[in-house]
């Protein structure tokens, strides 16, 4: 019997639901006035408080961003914020530097991999101590920002890892789409050999998935495992990380997808150079908020899915993961000032709606509800995937351990060594596990 979650077993989920004529009172009800916190003492009439604010992205997020930051000004005489941003790539190596040289943000965006090594070494603070309001934020979702008990990070928004598929090509294949509720890991590796065949040369039926531990967190999770437990350790057994590189072998051996140099290369593509964006596949792995993307690459009509798997063992795997999460600094002089502008963040109808789902589909369900009529086709899809998926979320997973932001470079490596057979699925598995097990100590 498949185990999923009820709202009797959790505060509220992650529902989504659509504007209602009493959501919008709900809206208004709960604004996100960036007056409700106290300031430290420092700020208003006796002169400006500076504080500093940090995130990545593109270069879109950061104009957005500045004119977050100008009305999070304009609403709050007395505060600066300072802007402190860059690509991902650059970010880490910025916030390290800054870090070890006394200079911590004030607000600091943080990713699920790297929350736990900056909480350990006591760099962000406690935010359940600072007044922040998340009342609006679900409580299984607001657990995944707390390590060893303590509130480092309040998630920005939500997303899924899931299928992306293109009908048209399905279509062109002469192949039926999935049913998502019903299908198996077989069944998926069987499908994209069927489409990759009737679409003919140059047309794969899906990109490789092994690149990235999401897909093999869901696998572990459908198997009654973990990626990690929550006491830190590893919580994947050999069997289940050999199957994962398995199913990458199974659809090469059957044409489902490219063959390892093309592999390496979609992978390095991005959205808009992948199989889907390129209309030369009709599967991909993608997190859902790279659904509009994707659409806008290849001009086609694109939907989501969910994972194989998902009703083929005992519990279902897929989880809600947090795109974002905002921290304060642990030594920042201001911490009222930084709790309002995280308040504000998250909870201002005006800062979501200037930001859409470009952080996730907001974590507060109050502003979510609010901006479901301006988000864009792409983006309501997101939505209505979101809230059919949520009853059948059992939990979510913890926070990953101090050392986990090495599994991308990690998995990337030996899911290339698998691809160009030159570590078979078992010594794959094996490698994997003593890799990630000595970064992160377990």
């Amino acid at each position: 019997m498949r185990v999923t979650a009820t709202r009797a077993t959790r505060r509220r989920g992650v529902a989504l639901v659509a504007l209602t004529a009493a959501g919008a009172l709900a809206l208004t009800a709960c604004s996100g006035d960036s007056g409700a916190l106290p300031s430290d003492g420092d700020g208003g009439g006796d002169g400006d408080v500076e504080i500093r604010f940090s995130w990545w992205g593109s270069d879109d997020r950061h104009q957005t961003t500045q004119q977050i930051i100008d009305l999070f000004e304009e609403k709050n005489p007395g505060i600066t914020v300072v802007p402190d941003y860059t690509d991902w790539d650059g970010y880490w190596d910025k916030l390290a530097t800054a870090t070890a040289g006394g200079d911590t943000p004030d607000v600091i965006t943080q990713e699920e991999r790297y929350l736990s090594d900056y909480a350990s070494r006591g760099v962000i603070g406690d935010l359940g101590e600072l007044g922040v309001d998340t009342s609006e934020i679900a409580d299984d979702i607001l657990g995944t920002g707390e390590v060893d008990g303590t509130l480092v990070g309040i998630p920005t928004g939500v997303n899924a890892y899931a299928m992306v598929a293109d009908p048209q090509i399905f279509a062109d294949a002469g192949v039926e789409m999935p049913d998502d509720t019903t299908w198996t890991w077989d069944e998926y590796v069987d499908i994209a050999g069927k489409v990759a065949k009737g679409a003919g040369d140059g047309v794969w039926g899906a990109q490789d998935y092994g690149f990235n531990e999401a897909g093999l967190n869901v696998l572990a999770r459908q198997q009654g495992e973990t990626l990690y437990n929550a006491d830190g350790t590893l919580g994947v057994s050999k069997e289940t990380v050999a199957q994962f590189f398995q199913t990458s072998l199974d659809l090469m051996a059957n044409g489902g997808q490219p063959d390892a140099s093309r592999s390496v290369e979609y992978q390095n593509a991005g959205p808009e150079g992948s199989l889907l964006g390129t209309n030369a596949g009709a599967m991909g792995v993608w997190w859902s908020n790279q659904l509009g993307a994707l659409s806008d690459a290849s001009g086609h009509e694109l939907e989501l899915l969910r994972l194989p798997g998902e009703s083929e063992f005992d519990r279902t795997g897929m989880y809600f993961k947090p795109a974002m999460y905002y921290s304060i600094s642990a030594k920042t002089e201001h911490p009222q000032e930084s709790a309002k502008l995280v308040d504000f963040l998250l909870n201002d109808p005006e800062v979501a709606k200037l930001q859409l789902t470009d952080r996730g589909l907001p974590a507060n369900e109050s502003v979510r509800e609010g901006i479901l009529p301006e988000l864009t086709a792409a983006d309501q899809k997101v939505a209505d995937f979101m809230a059919d998926l949520e009853p059948d979320i059992v939990d979510n997973p913890a926070v990953p351990p101090n050392g986990a932001n090495e599994i991308q470079d990690i998995m990337i490596r030996i899911n290339t060594e698998v691809l160009f057979e030159r570590m078979t699925p078992d010594e794959a598995a094996d490698a994997f596990l003593e890799d990630v097990g000595a970064a992160i100590g377990g």
